[in-house]
C-alpha cells in the first residue's frame, strides 16, 4: 500500500520525534491512484500538520505514485462521511485563497515574543516586523545575514508564525535555498516548470528564503530566483531572504542576483553583547527548569561569546549533568562544562587550586577555610596558599581572604612549605605532584 510506503520513507526523513507524533497517528481512509485521503485525530492536529509538514507528506507521496496524485487531510469525524471529490472543498475556508501557504517546519518557541533584543539584532527584529505590517520603511525585500547560531532563522520562524496566526489569508511560501532548488529541478525533470513557476509567481503574496549562500555555482537556480524575485517586488509582493554574508561577500553568486538581493534593506545581525546574552543565558535557564545562580549566569554570558548555540548546549550539559547527579548545580560544575563545551579553559586561581587540595587531603573547603588548627587541616591550608602564590598573580591579601586570613598568614605558609620542600623528601614529592596537576586545571 502507498501509505504504507510512504510512511516508512518519512520516519526516515523527518525523524522518530516527530514521526511519532504527527504522522503515525494518521489514518489512511481512502487511496487511488488520484488521491490519498489521511484523518488526523482533531482539527487543531490537522491545523498544525497542514502548516508544518504537510509539505513533506505531499512530495513524499508524489515520488511514490507520480505527481497526479495528491494527499488530502481531513477530520476523523467527517472522514468517512464525505467523498473525495467532496473533501477538498471542505478544507477550504471562504477567506483562504485556494493556493495556501507552504512552510516548512516551525520551531514552537521561535517567536518574537522569545526573541533577545539588543543593539546587535534590533534594527533586523525592526524591519521584520515592518514588513509583515507592510510598511514602505523597508521596501519589499529584506536581506538579512551573519553568522551561525546569531538569530536569522529565529526571526525568519517568527515572521511565518505570525502571518499565519494573524494574516491566514496571507499565501506564504517559506523555503530553504536548497529546496527551492530542489523544486525547481523537479520541475525540470517531469516537466511541470509551468506548475513550479506558476506557484511562486502567482500563488506567493509573501517569499522567505533562508541560506542564499548554498546556491553558490548554482547559476540555473539563481537566475530562475531572480526571476521571481523581479516579479514579485513588481507586484508589491513581499520578500525576505537570509545568508552568511551580505551580499556583495558571496562568493559564486551571479552579478544579476547579486544586485537584486542587496536592492532593499540588507541589515547584519552581530554578535550579541554582554547585556544582551546575560539576558539570553537567564530567558533559556528559565526555560530549561535548570536552578542556576547569579554567579553562574554571570559567568556563562561572560564566558560564552558569539554563536548563542553555545549557550545552549552548555545549559543542555549542565541539565544533563545535573539530573545524573541527583544535585545541585555548583560553580565547578559551570565552569568545568563551560570548558568541555565551548573549549574555554579556566583561569587558574587560588579558589580552585584550594577546591584540588580539598580533594587531594580528603578535608573539606570548608575546613580549609574555617579557624581550626589541627595539622590535618592546617598543612592542606597551607600547601594551598603556597601553590596560590607559586601559580597566580593574586596578591598575599587576596590569597588570604579565601582562606580567611591575612597576609602575613599567607606569607609564613609560603615559608614552612618551602623549608620542608627543602628538608623532607615526600613533601616535596606531594608538592611536585600537586605542581603537574595545576596544568590540568
Amino acid at each position: 500500500m502507498v501509505w504504507e510506503q510512504a510512511k516508512e520513507a518519512l520516519k526516515e526523513n523527518l525523524g522518530d520525534a516527530i514521526y511519532g507524533l504527527w504522522i503515525e497517528p494518521l489514518e489512511c481512509v481512502h487511496s487511488d491512484a488520484s488521491e490519498i485521503r489521511l484523518a488526523c485525530p482533531d482539527r487543531f492536529y490537522r491545523a498544525h500538520l497542514d502548516r508544518n509538514h504537510f509539505e513533506a507528506l505531499q512530495e513524499t507521496v508524489k515520488d511514490l505514485c507520480g505527481s497526479k496524485c495528491r494527499v488530502v487531510l481531513c477530520d476523523s469525524e467527517s472522514a468517512a462521511a464525505l467523498p473525495p471529490s467532496r473533501q477538498g472543498e471542505q478544507l477550504r475556508l471562504p477567506h483562504i485563497p485556494e493556493r495556501k501557504s507552504i512552510v516548512r517546519s516551525l520551531h514552537p518557541r521561535y517567536t518574537f515574543d522569545a526573541f533577545m533584543l539588543g543593539e546587535s539584532n534590533l534594527l533586523a527584529q525592526s524591519a521584520c516586523k515592518s514588513m509583515i505590517r507592510g510598511d514602505d520603511t523597508v521596501g519589499s525585500c529584506l536581506y538579512i545575514n551573519s553568522s551561525t547560531g546569531l538569530g536569522k532563522s529565529h526571526l525568519t520562524h517568527a515572521v511565518a508564525h505570525t502571518l499565519l496566526e494573524e494574516s491566514p489569508a496571507t499565501r506564504l511560501r517559506y523555503v530553504t535555498a536548497q529546496q527551492f532548488a530542489s523544486e525547481m529541478v523537479r520541475g525540470i525533470q517531469t516537466g511541470s516548470m509551468d506548475t513550479f513557476k506558476t506557484s511562486y509567481h502567482d500563488h506567493c503574496d509573501f517569499l522567505l528564503v533562508e541560506d542564499i549562500h548554498a546556491l553558490k555555482g548554482k547559476k540555473k537556480t539563481q537566475e530562475e530566483l531572480n526571476e521571481l524575485l523581479d516579479s514579485l517586488i513588481k507586484s508589491g509582493k513581499r520578500v525576505i531572504l537570509t545568508a552568511n554574508n551580505a551580499p556583495r561577500d558571496l562568493k559564486g553568486i551571479d552579478n544579476e542576483f547579486r544586485s537584486r538581493m542587496g536592492a532593499g534593506l540588507v541589515t547584519t545581525i552581530q554578535a550579541p553583547d554582554l547585556a544582551t546574552r546575560y539576558r539570553i543565558v537567564k530567558n533559556k535557564v528559565a526555560q530549561s527548569g535548570l536552578k542556576l545562580d547569579e554567579e553562574a549566569i554571570s559567568y556563562i554570558s561572560e564566558q560564552i561569546q558569539g554563536d548563542v548555540r553555545r549557550i545552549e548546549s552548555a545549559l543542555l550539559s549542565l541539565s544533563a549533568k545535573a539530573s545524573l547527579m541527583a544535585g545541585a548545580v555548583e560553580m565547578d560544575m559551570v565552569r568545568d562544562v563551560v570548558a568541555e563545551i565551548v573549549g574555554i579553559s579556566r583561569t587558574l586561581t587560588t579558589e580552585l587550586i584550594g577546591e584540588l587540595i580539598s580533594r587531594e587531603f580528603n578535608v573539606s573547603y570548608k575546613d580549609l577555610q574555617s579557624r581550626s588548627r589541627k595539622k590535618v587541616i592546617s598543612f592542606p591550608r597551607q600547601v594551598a596558599m603556597y601553590l596560590g602564590r607559586k601559580h597566580t598573580d593574586e596578591s598575599l591579601g587576596d590569597i588570604g581572604k579565601i582562606f580567611n586570613r591575612n597576609h602575613a598568614t599567607v606569607l609564613h605558609a609560603v615559608k614552612v612549605v618551602s623549608e620542608l620542600c627543602r628538608q623532607d623528601i615526600s613533601v616535596r614529592r606531594q608538592v611536585e605532584i600537586l605542581d603537574r596537576k595545576m596544568a590540568e586545571l
